[in-house]
């Protein structure tokens, strides 16, 4: 490619001082045919490149990724997703589609095994050119490119939308009926050891207060 440039370029300058007709003729007819030659090298070359990036097929099986930090600062939402090794793997094989409001990551053939993580609805919309990610050791760091800089409370609508249901259902005016929902979902929640605590504080907490409805005896 780097040779048919610099023949063009020579064939060019020929023209400009070639004065007989015959010959500006032949140089044309050279250029056009030096030309044709490198429009048809280059998608060769593209071609070429693609199959590369799509070379390396899948094997083994796929795993979720379920686990992850995060934090952000006033233009990034940065997620952080370990993966043992993974510097290791030529770069085509982390893979990262975002949109303006997702992101898809695929880790192909980390010891035989593919990796998937998927974030769907996020809280707030993002840059889908400014976002990317970067391979550091044993880590996957994705980089969401905030369109407005502001805090975001959580990653995705479902976790704000369950935090506000939740706040809700303990924000009430009356006291003990706040207290009765928290004990509900830590009984839901907990396991027998604090399913039998509660339980007890049930009981002796319905005796007292029927000993107290109790009649004075004269």
């Amino acid at each position: 490619m780097e040779e048919l440039q610099q023949d063009l370029e020579e064939v060019k300058e020929l023209l400009k001082k070639a004065t007989r007709k015959r010959v500006q003729s032949v140089l044309l007819a050279e250029k056009n045919k030096i030309e044709k030659e490198i429009k048809n090298q280059t998608p060769l070359k593209l071609k070429a490149d693609t199959s590369e990036e799509e070379k390396t097929p899948l094997t083994g099986y796929t795993v979720k990724i379920n686990n992850y930090a995060w934090d952000q600062s006033d233009k990034f939402v940065k997620i952080y997703i370990t993966l043992s090794g993974v510097q290791h793997l030529p770069p085509e094989n982390v893979q990262v589609h975002f949109t303006e409001r997702s992101f898809d990551l695929l880790v192909k053939n980390l010891n035989n095994k593919n990796y998937t993580m998927t974030f769907n609805n996020l809280l707030n919309p993002i840059s889908v050119e400014s976002s990317s990610r970067k391979i550091k050791t044993d880590t996957v760091l994705i980089l969401c490119k905030k369109q407005r800089e502001e805090k975001w409370e959580c990653l995705t609508k479902v976790e704000k939308e369950t935090k506000e249901k939740e706040k809700a259902s303990y924000d009430t005016s009356d006291p003990s009926e706040g207290l009765m929902n928290l004990l509900k979902k830590m009984y839901a929640e907990g396991d027998d050891e604090m399913k039998r605590s509660i339980n007890k504080a049930w009981v002796e907490s319905r005796e007292k207060q029927t000993k107290e409805d109790l009649p004075v005896d004269l």
